[in-house]
């Protein structure tokens, strides 16, 4: 019996491998589990991190401290290094820096960013602004257009409108007004029956120094709402710098009336009425008027001519003077006796003539004594469209 019971322990245990595997997988199971919790704790816990840094990044970036912006973004992103957030905003940081040293970095950034999802419409203008930076007209258009027809997440319209006013901005800065203006005009287009718009698109045309077309949106402005300062200054002002005298005095007048503070307009409507009165070559005034004006520049021409010279110590008579206002001075002396043959009907050219004298002296003595004033600056204007009509 003794015997038998000596036995018994070895019956007990299993001789089986089967149920060893099956204990070391049960061990192995328990500890997958401890380990997937601790990995998602930290991964978690890591996350939580992240977004703190990123939030805390984000408000110095606001803020204009891009140095503690982009240390605070990047250790964001070690928490999350393919968080595509993260790298967009360190990349935005390192752009907006305005240390050249950083814009390659940021554009490596964004363009893996590029190469994952090239049409996120936030990412092709992160890369417009770069090439902004950088100067470069063709990328900077190039991704401007694909950040306009991208995808945006929110207010696609706004966004792809946005896109295009920077654009237009950009390319005015650069010195590119003929790809400017091709931008505005799609602008124009499409543009809706809102004021605030057309002002928009007015404005943008005026940096274009597209006078015409900057008058006709404040007048699609004007036509919404009639009454509009602003536009009424503007139509003055866009009237007046294209030249076209007699519709910027209708408008400047009603720009000071609906605002009697606007200094600008009141000193523009001064010089436009002064133009009017003292422009030889107006279509619809009579020869005696015609004359007197011309007799009336002629002499504020010798003026002028005088003044700039006592300003810069010139001697008229001089005959070897380096400056050219001498040899002004000789011609209107020449021509002085030409105003007598003004009322003969047979001198048609005698009035250009007579005129091309006066505005010699008023673009000479503005190139050496600086802008002019009043009548001068009239007259001045006179000669620069009188300039720009003959081939």
């Amino acid at each position: 019996m003794i015997r038998d019971m000596q036995w018994m322990p070895s019956k007990l245990v299993p001789r089986s491998a089967p149920f060893f595997l099956l204990i070391l997988t049960l061990a192995a199971a328990v500890s997958f589990a401890a380990v997937s919790h601790l990995v998602a704790r930290y991964n978690a816990n890591q996350q939580s991190r992240g977004r703190k840094l990123y939030a805390e990044g984000l408000a110095d970036a606001n803020a204009g401290r891009y140095d503690a912006a982009i240390a605070t973004l990047r250790a964001a992103l070690t928490c999350e290094p393919t968080n595509s957030q993260y790298q967009l905003s360190l990349a935005r940081a390192l752009r907006d820096s305005n240390d050249s040293r950083r814009l390659d970095e940021a554009e490596s950034y964004l363009l893996a960013l590029w190469q994952r999802t090239p049409q996120d419409a936030a990412v092709n203008l992160a890369l417009a602004r770069v090439a902004a930076h950088r100067g470069s007209i063709e990328d900077a258009t190039r991704y401007y257009h694909n950040a306009m027809y991208g995808v945006w997440n929110s207010d696609p319209d706004a966004n792809r409108k946005n896109a295009r006013i920077e654009l237009i901005q950009f390319l005015i800065r650069k010195g590119a007004p003929d790809k400017a203006e091709s931008e505005l005009m799609a602008l124009a287009t499409a543009s809706p029956l809102d004021p605030a718009a057309h002002l928009q698109a007015a404005q943008l045309f005026e940096q274009a120094q597209d006078y015409p077309s900057a008058l006709a949106q404040y007048r699609d402005v004007l036509h919404l709402d009639p009454t509009n300062a602003e536009a009424l200054a503007g139509a003055g002002q866009a009237a007046f710098r294209s030249g076209n005298n007699s519709v910027a005095d209708h408008y400047l007048k009603e720009a000071v009336k609906a605002n009697p503070q606007d200094a600008n307009s009141r000193q523009l409507l001064a010089t436009t009425d002064l133009i009017l009165r003292s422009n030889p070559f107006h279509s619809h005034i009579s020869d005696a008027e015609r004359n007197r004006r011309i007799a009336a520049a002629f002499a504020q021409a010798e003026k002028r001519l005088t003044v700039c010279a006592k300003q810069k110590g010139i001697d008229l008579n001089a005959s070897n003077s380096a400056s050219s206002l001498p040899a002004q001075q000789t011609r209107w002396m020449a021509t002085k006796a030409d105003l007598a043959h003004l009322r003969s009907p047979g001198e048609t050219d005698l009035p250009d003539a007579i005129m091309d004298v006066v505005f010699q002296i008023e673009q000479q003595t503005a190139a050496i004594c600086g802008p002019p004033q009043g009548l001068d600056l009239a007259l001045f204007l006179i000669s620069q469209k009188r300039e720009a009509a003959i081939p």
